[in-house]
């Protein structure tokens, strides 16, 4: 149990070598192909999803078998079944009114669902055939104590944002549950005496439990909108290329978080050498915003500077991007970063690793089980091998450690390693295909016809590229920021359109709108 989400062979030698504009051609896109891939990703869902609920198990294998649901569900999950009945509609595959019978059935099981009252949010897992809370693991019968993540309820109000601006039969009943979700009863202003002092601006949680539960230690009781206390984590989201923004966003655009908070975020850690336990010097200049001072450091990768996220996966950087025009609302900020991110991503996939493929974020492994992966060189987090300085989320199996060191204060140990048997995960191409469609389609087509990591239910969810070993499952969340991005390529912007409403953007694009990230202008 955790507070957050569980984690081309271009031609011919020459064309890696060059630029992307100039490998574009080696495939046209093709929209009916990328839709017929929509068709099989929406298919995968709906064998996810019991008709009783319409709520989308967490994942499954190539079988499609109901049997072979996993047996639960998260508000994740939930939200990525939503918004992927909004993008089936658009696309054809269902109809207008098939679509709004499948949101009013999800919604009315989710509004009669065990949830935290005071504050309006969900706990962490549910049974997808029933609706009840967990309180034991299916299959091991280990305890569940019920946890509200600041994260997984930040994906469902979105989703729920998005029904309500672009259903009718199923708006008001949205509306009505996000209506009641107190996104402040997550922020953490720091005037709280009883927890150790947070950044200026206040952070968000990473969650809360709202019954006793079994990790002393790693909370204080508390609460931030009154009544009876619960146990608030000590830990915070303090990173902006995050997945983990979108609630802020929320916060933000319900008044509920001042705007502030999303100033209160590092962009990296200081660059100094009290701090040379992350990934690399950083470069970058101080500025102000809404009264915060924010160090906007940058990290210097194959002639880029890009702002990096915890891990370095494409997750990270592009899921918010799916709803918020962050690119056109903050071109200084995300429209400069967004397009170099998918850049790094592509380069070191084809040109650094030699991998043959790209888009790394976090997936199943093709070993078994699920792992975090990513750019290493895009990542903040501290190194995990004694010696080897600090790492993102590593691109390959071997976990192959990148250091260039952290100027004079740390020395490099691998500037230049050999990379393994690297792992891509189409989702995340997919999420580039929103900046970088040619270059994603044509990496994404080498996959399903290359590596024949394909089956009925759409792309499966990671590939060893080198063993060509693949897991295949298919995870809700992963297939539905497929659907996302797809109806934000083929459909105009869906996704967004639904999400960013007039009041929205009123609220949200001054306050992201001002910002000049350290990165390089594209």
């Amino acid at each position: 149990m955790t507070f957050t989400r569980r984690t081309l062979l271009i031609g011919s030698a020459v064309a890696l070598a060059v630029p992307a504009s100039a490998t574009a051609a080696s495939r046209h896109f093709d929209p009916a192909r990328v839709r017929g891939w929509a068709k099989d990703t929406w298919r995968s869902l709906v064998a996810m999803t019991p008709a009783s609920t319409g709520l989308p198990a967490d994942n499954i294998p190539e079988s499609l078998a109901a049997s072979d649901r996993s047996g639960y569900t998260s508000p994740t999950n939930i939200g990525g079944y939503l918004w992927s009945t909004v993008v089936a509609r658009e696309l054809g595959f269902i109809s207008k009114d098939e679509a709004s019978q499948r949101l009013v059935r999800t919604l009315s099981t989710l509004d009669r669902m065990e949830h935290h009252v005071p504050s309006g949010m969900y706990f962490n897992w549910y049974d997808e055939e029933t609706g009840e809370a967990l309180r034991a693991w299916p299959g091991t019968g280990a305890v569940v104590h019920p946890f509200c993540s600041s994260v997984d309820n930040g994906w469902l109000g979105a989703a729920l944002l998005v029904v309500a601006g672009s259903d009718r039969g199923a708006a008001a009943l949205a509306r009505r549950i996000f209506a009641r979700m107190r996104w402040d009863s997550f922020y953490n202003p720091g005037d709280d005496p009883a927890h150790p002092a947070v950044r200026p601006g206040g952070l968000i949680h990473g969650g809360f439990f709202p019954f006793d539960h079994d990790r002393p230690g790693g909370v204080y009781q508390g609460t931030h909108i009154g009544g009876d206390p619960v146990w608030l984590t000590n830990h915070h989201y303090d990173t902006t290329v995050s997945e983990t923004r979108i609630t802020s966003y929320l916060g933000i655009i319900t008044g509920q978080v001042p705007p502030k908070q999303y100033f209160a975020m590092w962009r990296t850690f200081p660059a100094s050498c009290d701090w040379s336990w992350h990934e690399m010097q950083p470069v970058g200049e101080n500025r102000t915003y809404y009264g915060i001072d924010v160090f906007e450091g940058a990290y210097t990768y194959r002639g880029m500077r890009i702002v990096p996220g915890w891990g370095g996966s494409m997750f990270e950087e592009l899921m918010p991007d799916v709803f918020v025009p962050e690119a056109k609302w903050a071109p200084r900020s995300w429209g400069r970063n967004h397009p170099l991110h998918v850049r790094a991503q592509r380069e070191h996939g084809l040109l650094e690793a030699k991998y043959g493929f790209w888009g790394f974020s976090p997936s199943s492994n093709p070993a078994g089980g699920y792992r975090e992966y990513g750019v290493d060189a895009l990542g903040l987090g501290p190194g995990n091998e004694p010696g080897n300085g600090a790492n993102g989320y590593f691109s390959d199996q071997e976990m192959t450690n990148y250091d260039v060191g952290f100027g004079t204060c740390r020395p490099a140990t691998a500037p230049t390693p050999v990379y393994g048997y690297g792992v891509v995960t189409p989702h995340a191409a997919f999420l580039a295909m929103m900046h970088e469609r040619d270059e994603a389609y044509t990496n994404l087509l080498k996959i399903q016809q290359d590596l024949r990591a394909y089956g009925r239910g759409g792309f499966f969810d990671a590939v060893a590229v080198r063993s060509g070993t693949i897991a295949r499952r298919y995870l809700s969340l992963d297939q539905a920021m497929v659907m996302g991005a797809i109806g934000n390529v083929l459909c105009g912007d869906v996704v967004r359109r639904a999400f960013a409403t007039p009041a929205v953007e009123r609220a949200l694009r001054p306050v992201i709108g001002v910002e000049e990230f350290g990165a390089s202008r594209v």
